[in-house]
């Protein structure tokens, strides 16, 4: 039986997901299994919720767990002389890390099948202010005429979500009229705590953030340029005992449908957005 060290991330209703090292009792006729990214429980619980509501006879088990122990857990059962059993029981059959990076690691050792990925979410910047504003810039562009206000954002040192909004603010030259406005926090929680505490009046984080948080903050604008969004892909395990199954899931993930979910989850299909249709 493998195990990991990583904390199990509670999800309480629909798909099932399972904490590293733990089985599930009386599996049904067909599941499927997706080891994934913690971040990304909510796309993927969504994604598998809808799925299983077209197929009553498919159930989904998320496994979440972090990119690293994710890589030697698919290297212990790559490795292991049995083959193709995880945590006791059953197969992997797809792979949905954070980011593409150990997908592309992974299509380097054949541990999932070269090609097989499909790109099905990414990540988009927004503007974003307290609920109870009631006047805002409108758009990013708007900043520049708002001489006064402070604006949140993330380290670009530290986190991705910092690095893509300086490469934005940059691509709308807004680093001249912000200077000295900037209000850089440690991360996206502390983006929105200054943003709810006072002390900044506007903030910049990800959409997904912002419709965890929708009760509070209100999107502005969503960036439709000046920046290389995170794009989120999955793709299948070489040793996935039912190709058919899996290559059915991943031809949902490009439906309208699986778009419409990925979109209520606060991500945006992959490819160039529309700010009007972006927005949850």
């Amino acid at each position: 039986m493998i195990r990991t060290r990583s904390m199990f991330m509670a999800v309480a209703l629909g798909a099932s997901v399972i904490q590293p090292g733990l089985t599930w009792a009386d599996p049904p006729r067909e599941t499927l299994l997706i080891a994934g990214s913690p971040s990304l429980a909510s796309p993927l619980k969504a994604l598998a919720e809808a799925y299983e509501a077209r197929h009553p006879g498919i159930r989904i088990r998320l496994y979440l767990d972090t990119s690293l122990e994710l890589r030697r857990l698919i290297a212990s059962v790559e490795n292991s002389r049995t083959g193709d059993s995880f945590i006791g029981r059953g197969p992997i059959h797809l792979v949905a890390p954070g980011g593409d990076e150990l997908i592309s690691r992974l299509e380097q050792k054949y541990y999932v099948l070269p090609g097989s990925a499909r790109a099905y979410a990414e990540e988009r910047l927004v503007l974003v202010v307290p609920e109870s504003l009631a006047d805002d810039p409108g758009s990013f562009e708007g900043l520049a005429k708002r001489a006064t206000v402070r604006v949140a954002v993330a380290d670009p040192d530290r986190t991705s979500l910092g690095k893509q909004t300086q490469g934005l603010l940059q691509a709308f030259g807004l680093n001249e009229a912000l200077q000295g406005r900037l209000d850089v926090a440690s991360d996206s929680r502390g983006v929105l705590d200054h943003l709810l505490s006072g002390a900044a009046d506007l903030g910049i984080i990800f959409m997904h953030e912002a419709v965890k948080e929708r009760d509070r903050v209100r999107v502005v604008a969503v960036a439709e340029r000046g920046y290389q969004p995170t794009v989120h892909s999955m793709a299948m395990e070489r040793r996935c005992p039912n190709r058919a199954l899996c290559e059915d899931f991943l031809a949902f993930l490009q439906t309208p449908e699986a778009q419409e979910v990925i979109r209520s989850t606060g991500y945006a299909p992959p490819g160039p957005v529309d700010a009007r249709s972006a927005m949850p």
